[in-house]
């Protein structure tokens, strides 16, 4: 009876991790969710039972208990970097000097992916230890992190000894995903990586839901390979995620057409990359060619465009938000990052200004996140006249004194002129009352001449106010009077959204608009019925529970209704009162096959039913897609319906 029990669980193990291939190695489901779930918790029945966990039991990468402390790990071989060039002279160089030593040179050309370098080994087909690249010759152990990685595999079918090397990274998809939960977020894919994979808890490496693309066999034990292309061959047979791009030239003029198409469509890709690697394919060759102390001679790095370099900071400005929270901005030496020059970057609050050791008048990190947003990721070098920022204690606009809640400054005073202006600006703007032709510095001038002292005041305008203001013309006038007029009717997801209530923003506004349907319901809504709306959390139900029990809020609502605003009216549209989910509310839990979040939302609320973000005892049902996590371990113990996705369908 137990040597059967050990077969069947050692056929689940053997079943699942061909399935999590099919799904995460080469995106190609071959199994439901539903399927695969009833097969794991199968599984852990076994393992529950027999007290036994086999090597690359899929269990396993759920991560286990925080470790006491990293242990160092000895590199079988020294661990080179690769030399860089980031034009096309440089290049040409390389390839000449390969071409003086080889005939006829093959290269191969992958993305350079900006992540953190993994070297695993396996032994006897399972992975027995994963490390840190280190210093290149001294790494740091991360065995139980790297297990928990979905996309590396916990046995392979070679059986001999073998070490690789990869790139941990972090898909964009799967970080936004996760700061969409994330009581803090993580700023850019890199940092969330190495966060993640240096880290003592493996359950945090769990939760980000990263990949390791392998590119490398560092060392393999009977077996020739004798170029790169078969070790992109081996890697794949074996079951490893590779990198999507790999291509063979054998001219620099081939490689650079390959770098240009790359360069156009790289912020596109749904991962971060900040070069391309060349590399000799030929092996052999590679050691007859040798290495300097610190490259190989045989490869090289092209990088593009800098999306992170070094400035002086020569001061810090901080500025007042639409909610009162002190922003503090860095104003840096101007330099050219990602292809725009850039003078300013953001310092986020004061506390990471003291964590990151940020200093005036030194020399910080800057980078573009996405290419977007340049950010001051931290100190690079200070100097003698280095001095420290010093925490404001009044506001920059009013003077008022500032007040902290949790990690951010805020000014409280309603009347605060850079606050005003900002609250104005937004609730003009497209997602709000969609007041066209009313800039922020249109906004600026009709507050400094006492026109306009909050949103409201905007419907009071005429023409003779206007009139005799510098730029303001009749064409002018009547163009911005007409647009003001047109905002009166709004519809109710864009009025919320224009109130301004902090945390709540065009998403958010349109599931409130949905859930209550009309101002008064939501004025009176309690923070058990807010944080039931998916993605509205404890923080945003209390801003907006705090915001309706404010007078000063309620008279500016009334204020805008009896100037004309006009609010349309969300229609509840008619359903069938038999529906399975009419009525009901309902969770959503990990990822559906054929839907999306959104789609799967619009299917349960058309139907009559409400999705909720949080499992209760007032839940009715549960849909479950894969990677599910606490929300279906809660479901099952309060015995809740749980719909796995041939289910759901059925019910729809």
């Amino acid at each position: 009876m137990q040597e059967q029990t050990m077969e069947r669980m050692k056929f689940l193990v053997d079943k699942l991790n061909e399935y999590a291939y099919n799904y995460y190695v080469l995106d190609k489901p071959t199994v439901s969710d539903y399927d695969y779930d009833k097969l794991y918790d199968e599984l852990v029945q076994l393992e529950q039972t027999t007290n036994t966990v086999l090597p690359s039991s899929p269990t396993l990468r759920v991560g286990g208990e925080v470790l006491p402390d990293y242990k160092k790990v000895v590199h079988q071989t020294k661990l080179y970097s690769l030399n860089k060039c980031n034009d096309i002279q440089g290049l040409k160089k390389f390839v000449l000097d390969i071409e003086s030593l080889v005939k006829n040179p093959k290269f191969t050309v992958e993305y350079k992916f900006d992540g953190l370098r993994v070297i695993v080994k396996y032994k006897n087909g399972l992975l027995y230890e994963a490390a840190t690249r280190g210093d290149g010759i001294v790494g740091e152990e991360i065995t139980e992190q790297v297990k928990t990685i979905k996309s590396v595999p916990l046995k392979i079918d070679y059986m001999g000894d073998l070490t690789v090397a990869g790139e941990g990274i972090i898909t964009l998809e799967n970080l936004a995903k996760y700061n969409k939960t994330a009581d803090e977020k993580l700023k850019n894919a890199r940092n969330a990586v190495a966060g993640a994979i240096r880290n003592l808890d493996p359950k945090v490496t769990a939760k980000r839901n990263l990949d390791v693309v392998f590119y490398d066999i560092i060392s393999i034990d009977d077996k020739h390979i004798d170029s790169q292309q078969k070790v992109q061959e081996f890697l794949k047979a074996n079951k490893f995620l590779t990198g999507q791009l790999f291509e063979v030239c054998q001219t620099a003029e081939q490689i650079k057409e390959i770098i240009d198409r790359v360069d156009k469509i790289k912020s596109k890709l749904n991962i971060l990359i900040d070069g391309i690697v060349i590399k000799l394919d030929n092996l052999a060759m590679r050691e007859e060619i040798g290495y300097t102390t610190k490259f190989p001679k045989w490869a090289i790095a092209y990088k593009f465009a800098p999306v992170e370099m070094t400035s002086m900071l020569k001061k810090v400005e901080w500025n007042v938000g639409r909610t009162g929270k002190i922003n503090p901005i860095g104003i840096i030496e101007p330099i050219e990052l990602a292809g725009a020059v850039v003078s300013r970057a953001t310092l986020n609050n004061y506390d990471d200004i003291k964590r990151k050791n940020i200093l005036l008048n030194s020399l910080v990190f800057v980078r573009r996140s996405n290419e977007v947003i340049p950010e001051i990721l931290g100190l690079a070098q200070k100097f003698d006249n280095s001095t420290q920022i010093q925490k404001p204690t009044h506001c920059p606009s009013c003077n008022q004194k500032l007040i902290e809640i949790g990690i951010n400054l805020f000014c409280t005073n309603e009347f605060c002129r850079e606050k005003q202006i900002n609250k104005i600006t937004y609730f003009a703007s497209k997602s709000c009352m969609n007041i066209v032709g009313l800039s922020d510095k249109i906004i600026t001038t009709l507050f400094d001449l006492k026109l306009i002292r909050q949103a409201s005041d905007l419907y009071k305008l005429s023409k003779s106010d206007l009139e005799g203001i510098e730029g303001f013309k009749d064409k002018k006038i009547s163009n911005l009077l007409h647009s003001i007029e047109k905002s009166k009717n709004c519809q109710f997801n864009n009025f919320i959204d224009a109130l301004g209530i902090d945390g709540v923003g065009e998403k958010t506004a349109k599931d409130l608009a949905k859930k209550f349907t009309n101002l008064d319901a939501l004025k009176c809504a309690t923070f058990d019925e807010l944080v039931e709306i998916n993605d509205i959390g404890n923080v945003i139900a209390e801003n907006i529970v705090d915001f309706f029990k404010s007078k000063s809020n309620l008279l500016e609502i009334q204020n805008l209704l009896d100037s004309g605003v006009t609010i349309e009216q969300q229609e509840k549209k008619e359903v069938d009162l038999n529906n399975f989910f009419y009525n009901k509310k309902v969770v959503l839990t990990g990822t559906l096959e054929n839907y999306k979040r959104s789609q799967a939302t619009k299917l349960i609320e058309d139907r009559g039913g409400e999705v909720v973000s949080s499992v209760s005892k007032n839940t009715d049902c549960v849909v479950c897609g894969s990677d599910a996590g606490s929300k279906l371990d809660k479901a099952r113990a309060l015995n809740i319906l749980v719909l796995y996705e041939d289910d759901f369908v059925k019910n729809l």
